[in-house]
């Protein structure tokens, strides 16, 4: 003899987390976040969940157990019918919803998949930049490269663009390639990080080491100059062209990219947002720098 059995037309939270697989904090969640309708409440004021309400629920664990997010899967219910009316096409429409999104998110896995790739190919700090500064950089010495060198072209990089810190990178590989060159950056970088908040704007000593600056990339130019870095960064714009044509009636901004690349800010709103921790003292420092380095190309240009 069959015992009868009636199934009972409405069950509590805990039956319904039970029968599809997972908690009543989890189903409580999925209200929260409007996957799921809240369902009627019995006069105990207890959430009661019926056929329809099961059906939405293990529709929701299959798609989670897949691995699909519970913001896609709300996303993918939204413009459907309400549970225990989808049609067959409804279903298949959400399918094929869930699906571009899932191959959207494997393309980007992929991609984040080259870039920590990269990283682990050619360390940590260089694999950080694009392709194309660290093939100018290709050919250095292990080790030659200083952690503030990658770090002053990471910054470029954000700032001015992939083009912007190839060209920089000449000066960290005629520094890596000419030690005394190297040993003069450092001394001339020690003294003008003295020059901190107790060294006055017109201490006879910012005078003094803004032309040791200006003597020193003089010395720094002509080295680059003279050992072809110069002409290969004119090759450089080529290059870029070739990799990143600019579309007709298009050009570049100043930080080298192309008007039609997605970019969050321009150059100018980049150096603003970007902090640097100079005394007054070191930043009238490097504006008589400056006014050497102008000076004298003025005269030169001005000599027949």
């Amino acid at each position: 003899m069959f015992s009868s059995f009636t199934a009972p037309r409405q069950v509590m939270i805990g039956d319904a987390a039970a029968f599809v697989g997972t908690t009543p904090r989890a189903i409580r969640h999925y209200h929260e976040i409007g996957l799921l309708p809240e369902p009627v409440r019995g006069g105990d004021g207890r959430r009661r969940y019926g056929y329809e309400d099961m059906i939405r629920l293990l529709w929701v664990r299959r798609m989670a157990d897949a691995g699909i997010a519970l913001d896609d899967i709300r996303d993918a219910f939204a413009d459907t019918a309400p549970a225990g009316t989808d049609t067959e096409d409804g279903i298949a429409g959400t399918l094929e919803r869930l699906e571009e999104a899932l191959l959207a998110r494997e393309a980007e896995l992929r991609r984040q998949q080259t870039a920590v790739r990269r990283m682990r190919t050619e360390g940590s700090r260089m694999g950080l930049l694009s392709d194309f500064v660290t093939s100018r950089l290709a050919g250095l010495p292990e080790g030659s490269l200083r952690q503030a060198d990658l770090d002053g072209l990471l910054v470029t990089e954000r700032i001015f663009g992939p083009l912007g810190a190839a060209l920089q990178a000449s000066r960290f590989i005629a520094l890596a390639t000419h030690p005394d060159l190297r040993e003069e950056s450092d001394r001339v970088d020690a003294a003008e990080q003295a020059l901190d908040d107790t060294v006055a704007v017109d201490d006879p000593r910012v005078a003094s080491l803004a032309a040791e600056r200006h003597a020193f990339e003089k010395a720094l130019h002509a080295v680059i100059e003279d050992s072809g870095l110069a002409e290969s960064d004119d090759a450089l714009f080529d290059s870029w062209d070739s990799v990143h044509p600019a579309p007709a009636g298009e050009g570049e901004d100043e930080a080298g990219h192309s008007s039609g690349e997605q970019k969050t800010m321009s150059a100018i709103e980049a150096v603003g947002k970007m902090p640097y921790d100079f005394s007054p003292a070191r930043l009238r420092c490097l504006e008589l720098a400056g006014e050497l380095t102008a000076r004298e190309s003025a005269s030169s240009s001005n000599t027949p």
